[in-house]
């Protein structure tokens, strides 16, 4: 399998006045073209750090973090900039949704800027979204505006996609439903998909489970045998 992330002895720390914040300790860590990887942990375990790292939204204090052959860590904003448009969607936990825009006019965003954009209707109909094109956000449930943010985001056809707590504001049938889309994302498009979450029934879906707990890597495991989103609770 191709590596698409290489993180290398990374540390992160804050300045809070006199005070400084560790977030991340030493963290090394691969991860592979096609993966669904969970980052698991309590809240402030620095697994929202270390994504917001691989996503080229902050740098390290200390370490490397390369994506294929291209260094992170060190290189100007705007080639952060250029990293994130052209590579990876970000899924959050709170939609950030442009509420005078559509479903469609959401998307299309996104897809105006991309080199091999899907067309937005399609993105929508990937998240079985289609029939609400036309919807404003004011006019959708939680659940069907986190779908078509995950159309916008799947809908430049990234390399990775990064989910931070994507069902954390979510019922557990709703949440679940978001997992089925980004599962189907997973499988049919052959994207790198990492979901930041503290839900350890989630974890049984990964085919790629790293735990994080004060800063550091506690475990990394791979399951024997993935549950189907359809069929996890909690």
């Amino acid at each position: 399998m191709e590596t698409v992330f290489s993180v290398n002895a990374v540390s992160k720390i804050y300045p809070m006045g006199s005070v400084s914040v560790h977030a991340l300790h030493d963290v090394t860590l691969e991860l592979e073209a096609g993966e669904f990887v969970v980052l698991l942990g309590a809240s402030g375990s620095g697994k929202s750090t270390l994504l917001n790292l691989m996503g080229g939204l902050d740098t390290p204090t200390s370490g490397t973090i390369n994506y294929r052959d291209h260094r992170l860590d060190a290189v100007p904003d705007r080639d952060l900039t250029r990293f994130r448009r052209e590579h990876v969607g970000f899924v959050f936990q709170f939609y950030n949704l442009i509420p005078g825009l559509t479903a469609r006019e959401n998307v299309a965003l996104v897809t105006e800027i991309a080199d091999q954009p899907l067309d937005p209707d399609v993105a929508l109909d990937m998240v079985s979204i289609g029939t609400l094109a036309d919807h404003f956000p004011s006019q959708m449930s939680g659940g069907e505006q986190q779908r078509v943010a995950i159309a916008r985001a799947i809908a430049k056809r990234p390399d990775v996609l990064l989910c931070d707590e994507p069902t954390g504001a979510l019922d557990f049938q709703t949440g679940r439903v978001v997992l089925e889309v980004l599962e189907r994302v997973n499988r049919e498009f052959g994207t790198l998909t990492i979901v930041v979450t503290h839900n350890a029934v989630i974890a049984d879906m990964a085919n790629r489970v790293v735990r994080m707990s004060s800063g550091t890597i506690v475990e990394d495991r791979r399951n024997a045998r993935r549950s189907r989103a359809r069929d996890l609770s909690w």
